[in-house]
């Protein structure tokens, strides 16, 4: 199945005053004291490094203007050409994008750029295999959760638009989410909302989540923004989508994969919700591969697959 991202040009850059200091402690937690003592000992100072990070594998492209920031971080003389940007799809053997500058410099900030580099085209490549599968289907869309890595959500959330995805809560405090820990604990689900609805100010959404259809009759007789409907089967999404209609946006969630997905877009719901996405989705294989170049004496010539 061929997956395509969002396209580029429509896709929001993540803001450098945001991610800047994400990418200062990633690169402090792995140069640590006295930095990089291997490359330090090994590669001359005056050599020079053109590099190319190449995909070994199919997928979508997210993380280049981060990992370029890695680089820049490490040595703001670095220049770093992106040939692929951020929402396209890339295939085995393709340039993503070229660092060129110190050697030294290049290796210091090249774990790091790959991590996340490669971490976030995994999510991006996941998000739109989902899409994809849900495409012939109807309206809805594929949502991310809070279930990201400590640290890293606006980098994951941001992957997940890279993918053609959409974001849902970035954190506690965006909307109201009443789950069945909140309906327990507040008593009922008529509390809860009565307790939420008097409390939040008049711009914040109200969801609710509900386990069967007993529970969302309730929930319609008392009104609500959104209804999140948790692993229901098929035919009783269905028949949850339908008594909702348009008065409330419906949103499912529960063992999403690209097998489970087109039957539940079929239902007719907005939003299908899945956490594996930012929580598991596997790396998409990239590497740096250094280039021999004629322009220098000392240009370095390896091509790692670094650990």
């Amino acid at each position: 199945m061929t997956t395509t991202g969002r396209d580029h040009t429509d896709l929001a850059p993540l803001n450098r005053l945001l991610v800047e200091p994400l990418m200062r402690s990633a690169l402090l937690e792995d140069l640590g004291r006295a930095g990089d003592i291997t490359t330090d000992a090994v590669i001359p100072a005056s050599a020079r490094l053109y590099g190319v990070i190449t995909a070994r594998e199919s997928g979508i492209v997210a993380g280049t203007e981060v990992a370029a920031l890695a680089f820049t971080l490490v040595d703001p003389s670095l220049a770093v050409t992106i040939d692929r940007p951020d929402g396209h799809r890339v295939g085995a053997g393709e340039t993503v994008m070229r660092p060129e500058g110190s050697a030294r410099s290049v290796l210091a900030a090249e774990r790091v750029a790959l991590n996340l580099l490669c971490r976030l085209s995994g999510i991006a490549t996941a998000t739109a295999a989902l899409v994809e599968a849900v495409r012939p289907y109807g309206h809805a869309r594929i949502v991310c959760t809070r279930k990201t890595t400590p640290g890293l959500r606006a980098l994951e959330k941001y992957a997940v638009r890279a993918g053609g995805g959409f974001n849902h809560r970035f954190g506690l405090d965006d909307a109201v989410l009443i789950k069945d820990n909140h309906i327990a604990i507040a008593g009922g689900i008529r509390p809860a909302l009565e307790r939420a609805r008097g409390r939040v100010g008049h711009l914040v959404k109200i969801e609710i989540e509900v386990d069967t259809l007993d529970q969302l009759e309730e929930v319609l007789a008392i009104g609500v923004d959104a209804i999140l409907l948790d692993n229901m089967p098929p035919d009783i999404l269905s028949e949850a989508v339908r008594r909702i209609g348009r008065s409330a946006i419906t949103e499912a969630s529960g063992r999403i994969t690209a097998a489970t997905a087109p039957a539940i877009a079929a239902t007719g719901v907005d939003l299908i919700s899945t956490g594996w996405i930012t929580h598991s989705a596997p790396v998409l294989d990239l590497g740096l591969d250094v280039l021999h170049d004629e322009r220098s004496d000392t240009a370095v010539n390896y091509c790692p697959r670094a650990t």
